[in-house]
């Protein structure tokens, strides 16, 4: 296998696996999306590790479960001393840069107990989740949270959206018949075009950027993560997209009257939440999912453009391109909004990896239907570039022997997921302090088992019940099922990687030394 030059990472925020034509969706045409898919594999069964932006990508960056790395929820720190894909691949030459969200934060706390700088060198990447910062931008700008140094608002002033805040403004807000402003926070403008020149909204901005990035790279190698802002609400698309897809075009509402009419007391929680209640609702799905549909072909479109300019650059035949998404999004499947629960529609991510080597040329366009997990991704970058692999901590599987026809025969037999919904006011309506907010996913090949503390558990039957309508979690029959996935998971649970500061090679090679270092204990 021969080492790729560069690495292209591709997240695109909460789209949904199933949003794509390649994927099977119906009307929602993909077409550059779809060639990538050919060109590599698309996996059909990746995994996020927590079904929200913070915890997801950090797991994504880190290459370890939430539980390993702890930064549980978005706004909660990642330690400062946990590596993440930067650490990895600049010992090995490359650039590693961000255009675009990483919803991560800085652990400002550890950084000053050890007097780092976090403006200085190594705790400027540290506050970055490791990344060099081309173009930071989380894509979160209300006026009570902005940042007044905001590079996209700076250059959407110069191209003369004149506003404290045309992020909100503008790409983010219609305009009313008086002219005034109509927010994109509020769902029923969803149908409306943002007051915003196309080509000046996040999406293609984003992609310029990606590509001045590569421009000015040269010959250096680089890894850039490409991490697009939409289809993340607000869900507010400019024109043509926000009229590209209409009701007739939206895929049924998954769900069922029996899911809410004795639900899981954690379900019945989420359900109860706002913007579940509204997505409840025929009238708010067929207002939001149109526009997100539109956002998601924009961003297809913008894709299509990224490679074109690839290609041209002659950068195809060496750059590992990935495409994903940190989670995905309920849009009033299962009678929920937002995503964080573990139906297929939040948990499931779409995948797509192109290797530029030949020795790929047997897997491209086919589709693999391993279980796979994001924590995949930076031991696969890291063999892709020649790097050796770093068992101790990295808890992710490389993808590379599948992208070569060589499926490893012990590949994984489950995927793993978590939640801490401390800060969500689901917590609140159980009576739970925060510390007891907590849940647990095993998907296997025939089983979704979910486990929650203190409460039953719940279990669906994938080959019978695909759209997990059914919940078996007090089931006589599946009594047996259940106590079986709840060991497993315990054996999970046992197996993370917790000594991360030394390899087990060094361990097999200190192992039983100590009398020959003069260290005798126990001898008569």
């Amino acid at each position: 296998m021969a080492a790729v030059r560069n690495i292209l990472f591709i997240m695109a925020d909460q789209l949904r696996a199933d949003y794509l034509s390649c994927a099977g969706h119906p009307t929602l045409q993909t077409p550059n999306i779809d060639a990538l898919a050919q060109r590599g594999v698309r996996f059909s069964r990746a995994y996020c590790q927590a079904p929200v932006c913070g915890p997801s990508r950090m797991s994504f960056y880190t290459g370890r479960y939430m539980t390993s790395h702890g930064a549980t929820y978005n706004g909660v720190p990642l330690r400062a001393t946990e590596l993440t894909l930067g650490d990895y691949l600049r010992p090995l030459g490359y650039r590693v840069a961000l255009v675009g969200k990483t919803h991560m934060k800085s652990d400002e706390q550890g950084l000053r107990r050890l007097g780092v700088d976090p403006n200085a060198s190594i705790g400027a990447l540290v506050s970055q989740c490791g990344f060099e910062p081309y173009e930071r931008d989380d894509g979160l700008h209300p006026n009570q949270m902005l940042d007044p140094d905001l590079a996209y608002n700076r250059w959407l002033r110069s191209k003369g959206y004149v506003s404290e805040n045309p992020w909100h403004d503008f790409a983010n807000a219609a305009e009313g018949p008086d002219g005034e402003i109509l927010s994109g926070w509020y769902m029923r403008n969803s149908r409306l075009p943002a007051r915003i020149r196309e080509e000046d909204s996040e999406t293609p901005y984003m992609t310029d950027r990606a590509m001045e990035f590569i421009r000015e790279a040269g010959d250096q190698p680089w890894c850039l993560h490409l991490s697009y802002i939409k289809p993340h609400w607000p869900y507010i698309a400019p024109a043509p997209y926000h009229a590209m897809y209409d009701t007739s075009q939206i895929l049924a509402a998954q769900r069922r009257e029996a899911e809410r009419q004795d639900p899981h007391p954690v379900v019945a929680a989420f359900m109860a939440h706002e913007e579940s209640v509204n997505f409840s609702r025929d009238e708010v799905r067929e207002t939001v999912i149109p526009a997100y549909m539109g956002l998601v072909r924009q961003l297809d479109d913008h894709i299509g453009r990224l490679m074109q300019f690839l290609n041209t650059a002659g950068r195809l035949e060496d750059t590992l391109i990935v495409l994903t998404s940190d989670h995905g999004d309920y849009l009033g499947d299962h009678w929920l909004g937002e995503k964080e629960l573990f139906h297929e529609e939040s948990v499931r991510i779409p995948m797509i990896v192109c290797h530029p080597d030949a020795a790929a040329d047997a897997t491209r366009g086919t589709v693999d239907t391993a279980l796979v997990e994001a924590i995949d991704m930076v031991p696969t970058f890291l063999a892709a570039v020649g790097g050796a692999p770093q068992p101790h901590r990295l808890e992710g599987l490389s993808l590379l022997p599948r992208l070569f026809g060589a499926a490893p025969a012990d590949w994984r037999s489950a995927a793993f997921s978590e939640c801490d919904y401390a800060f969500r006011p689901a917590r609140q309506t159980l009576g739970l302090p925060p510390d007891r907010a907590r849940a647990y996913m095993i998907r296997t090949e025939r089983w979704k088992y979910i486990a929650y503390d203190g409460f039953r558990p719940q279990l669906f039957d994938l080959r019978d019940d695909p759209g997990e309508f059914n919940d078996l979690g007090e089931s006589a029959a599946h009594a047996a099922v259940r106590e079986g996935l709840s060991l497993q998971l315990f054996d999970w649970l046992r197996r993370r990687r917790i000594r991360t500061t030394i390899s087990d090679a060094e361990v097999e090679k200190r192992t039983g030394t100590a009398k020959a270092r003069g260290i005798l204990f126990g001898v008569w």
